[in-house]
C-alpha cells in the first residue's frame, strides 16, 4: 500500500473526488481527511476524519521505542546475570526485555503523538488557510492509475507521497 496526499483546494472539490475514488475502486476507510470544514465529508460523505495515527508519527515511534527498549532491556538482563552471577538467566533476560519492550513503545509513543507526520506537517499552511487534506491509501501498482485519474480531472489539485529523501529530512518515519 502506498498512501497519496492530496491538497485541495475546497469542499466540493473533494467531495467530487472522494467520489471518483469511490469509483476507482477505493472504499471510505481507506480515505482520511483533514481541514478546518471536514465534518460535512464525514457526515454527508461518509469520509472518516484524520486521526492520530494518520497524522502523526505515533505508530513509527512506537515501533522505535519497542525495539530500543527491548535491546536495552536485553542487555540489561545480561548485565545483572554476570553482576548476580544468577542462574536463571532466561528468565532475568527475557523478563527484562519484555519490560524494556513495553516502557519502549508507552514513551516512544507519548513522544510521537506529539510529532506530525511527514506530509501534514509540510501542509499545515494550507490547512490553516481552509484547504482540505485527503490521504488515500491505495495499492502500489495502482497509485499511477489514481495519481492519472484525478489529474485528468482536477489539475489543481496537488498530489504528493512520502519519498526517502522526506524520510531524511525528518527525525520519524511517517507513513
Amino acid at each position: 500500500m502506498q498512501r497519496l496526499y492530496f491538497l485541495i483546494p475546497d469542499k466540493d472539490t473533494t467531495t467530487d473526488i472522494v467520489h471518483e475514488l469511490s469509483e476507482m475502486g477505493l472504499s471510505k476507510e481507506e480515505m482520511h481527511v483533514m481541514g478546518k470544514d471536514w465534518r460535512p465529508l464525514e457526515k454527508e460523505e461518509g469520509v472518516p476524519r484524520a486521526t492520530l495515527i494518520q497524522t502523526t508519527d505515533v505508530v513509527n515511534a512506537s515501533r522505535r521505542g519497542a525495539i530500543t527498549g527491548g535491546a536495552i532491556g536485553v542487555a540489561l538482563g545480561l548485565i545483572i546475570h554476570f553482576i548476580l552471577d544468577g542462574t536463571h538467566i532466561v528468565w532475568m533476560v527475557l523478563g527484562l526485555g519484555a519490560f524494556g519492550t513495553l516502557f519502549g513503545v508507552w514513551t516512544s509513543t507519548m513522544v510521537g503523538v506529539s510529532v506530525r507526520d511527514i506530509k501534514v506537517a509540510q501542509f499545515d499552511k494550507q490547512l490553516r488557510q481552509g484547504q482540505m487534506l485527503l490521504m488515500v491509501d491505495v495499492p502500489s501498482e495502482r497509485e499511477e492509475d489514481f495519481k492519472h485519474a484525478i489529474r485528468g480531472h482536477h489539475p489543481e489539485v496537488v498530489i504528493d507521497k512520502v519519498r526517502p529523501r522526506d524520510k531524511s529530512r525528518h527525525g520519524g518515519e511517517g507513513h
